[in-house]
């Protein structure tokens, strides 16, 4: 990778977990403000950042099948986007991911663990399929065209760009966000996780803690 393209990719990494805190934190006030009457989440995701981050989808699952944020009727899902090429956030994020799904023995079975690339021209059906199956049985990756892509990242607010780099696979890397999203089974946004932040351990606690409508 260029140095130039290095710098910018850590750059926008630093930057982009303050501005999905800071979009949370205003969303969640907003939220909080005009539904005061609502009982809160007793997990203390009170739906922060619900009026900007959804699940809304429609793309082709690493099986070939058709899906949408509807094909996951009762199941939490947690979201990630990046690409197969990756060269480090990607692979270290499915393994924390899947570390976490582990963590959580039978009650992984209430989670849709789902993998977005944001890299579709390479990224074909039986590429995903190859791809997640090296991290966990259950991830599930999906697909699209360019603007089926697109259409998900900006439901779920994700930044991502092109990067031109000679020294890439293809002559290209992908630059975009590290966050891991966990949204309700009728597609609120709850929260995001980052790995690094917390073990992966931790992150499976808050989850099932979610889940189970206690707080933590």
């Amino acid at each position: 990778m260029t140095s130039h393209n290095f710098n910018r990719l850590r750059f926008i990494r630093s930057i982009l977990w303050g501005m999905v805190v800071l979009a949370a934190l205003l969303f969640g006030g907003a939220y909080i403000f005009q539904a005061s009457d609502r009982k809160q989440m007793s997990s203390g995701a009170e739906g922060t950042g619900e009026a900007a981050i959804h699940s809304d989808f429609s793309l082709t699952d690493h099986q070939g099948n058709r899906v949408t944020e509807a094909s996951f009727p009762g199941r939490w899902q947690l979201v990630f986007f990046g690409f197969t090429h990756c060269p480090d956030v990607c692979p270290t994020t499915l393994a924390y991911m899947a570390d976490a799904l582990d963590r959580m023995e039978s009650e992984a079975d209430r989670v849709a663990p789902i993998f977005i690339t944001i890299d579709p021209v390479r990224d074909t059906p039986d590429v995903m399929a190859e791809y997640v199956e090296a991290f966990h049985p259950a991830l599930i990756g999906l697909t699209g065209s360019k603007e089926d892509v697109a259409a998900a990242a900006e439901a779920f607010r994700v930044y991502y760009e092109k990067l031109d780099d000679d020294t890439a696979p293809d002559g290209y890397l992908m630059a975009h966000s590290g966050h891991l999203y966990l949204m309700a089974p009728d597609g609120r946004y709850l929260t995001v996780f980052r790995e690094g932040d917390q073990p992966a351990e931790d992150m499976a606690i808050r989850i099932l803690a979610i889940m189970n409508g206690s707080t933590i």
